[in-house]
């Protein structure tokens, strides 16, 4: 494995650890002593994985957007990760939601008010990546899985979005905000960036309306008739609207955000095109 020498790793014994959590590409651990949160990355992932989420997480810390401190890089000497302040109690908004249902309006509006706030805080674009680049660069590496009709709809709507240069989170949901004593908090950091709120707004969105209600049970603890129903609170809040006329034409203007960005996060989990997000760029933005 591979590691980045710009970065010192501390070495950690594990024997002062308990694993807590497991997720597709990391393992937490927190120390028993109560004082940090571990979270290692699955073998395979090389160290500057690690160190790209941790440097931004301490950029997030620093602009004084609420989020967990981070503390240190750290290594088992086989995976690589970060040590971070460990929150407890806690829990999620979904998980509040989804055990105390008389919340859902509280929370959803919460929650807006949050992403309103993160949506407007100025980004320190030499530290942070651009989202609308990330996306190029990526439909640019992958072209070989591209139609000429599919590579130039995405780059024809990348032209089209304007250069903004506010704080995004990447993996928008009531999932990524944990609460606990006092406070309310972002987690999940690694995909941080800046640029049009519309490429949160939408994968939110997508999301919420759109998943398995097998998916929308494992990642949200709630079901479908809850998770629209936050959508439509949050978005209410979020645009000031009150219309159902008004609010599905948000929706519309999300679509091409939504097909492109699934196309970066499918080819990333799969390392190849389906005929799912060929479906969603044809539909979401060749015809948009």
């Amino acid at each position: 494995m591979k590691t980045d020498t710009k970065d010192t790793y501390a070495i950690i014994n594990l024997e002062e650890y308990f694993p807590t959590g497991e997720g597709g590409t990391s393992i937490t651990y927190n120390k028993k002593d109560g004082t940090s949160l571990a979270k290692l990355f699955i073998p395979g992932f090389q160290a500057d994985t690690a160190a790209r989420e941790f440097h931004i997480s301490e950029t997030v810390h620093s602009l004084g957007i609420p989020s967990p401190l981070p503390i240190r890089l750290i290594t088992d000497g086989k995976r690589f990760g970060a040590e971070y302040e460990l929150i407890a109690p806690k829990r999620s908004f979904t998980r509040i939601i989804s055990e105390e249902r008389d919340k859902l309006e509280e929370l959803s509006i919460r929650f807006a008010h949050m992403a309103k706030d993160l949506h407007s805080t100025p980004a320190p674009t030499s530290a942070l990546p651009s989202m609308k680049d990330l996306m190029a660069g990526w439909i640019e590496e992958h072209r070989d899985l591209l139609t000429d009709e599919e590579y130039g709809g995405l780059l024809g709507f990348l032209g089209k979005v304007p250069e903004v240069d506010t704080c995004l989170h990447g993996d928008l949901h009531i999932g990524n905000v944990i609460r606990t004593t006092g406070r309310d908090l972002w987690i999940d950091l690694g995909d941080f960036a800046y640029g049009d709120p519309r490429w949160d707004l939408g994968m939110m969105y997508y999301a919420c309306n759109s998943l398995s209600d097998e998916r929308l049970d494992s990642i949200f603890h709630n079901d479908r008739a809850t998770m629209r129903s936050h959508w439509e609170i949050f978005a209410r809040e979020y645009y000031g609207v009150s219309s159902q006329g008004d609010l599905q034409e948000i929706e519309h203007g999300l679509l091409p955000f939504i097909g492109t960005k699934l196309f970066y996060v499918v080819t990333k989990l799969t390392h190849t095109k389906s005929p799912f997000t060929s479906g969603i760029i044809k539909k979401f933005v060749v015809d948009y």
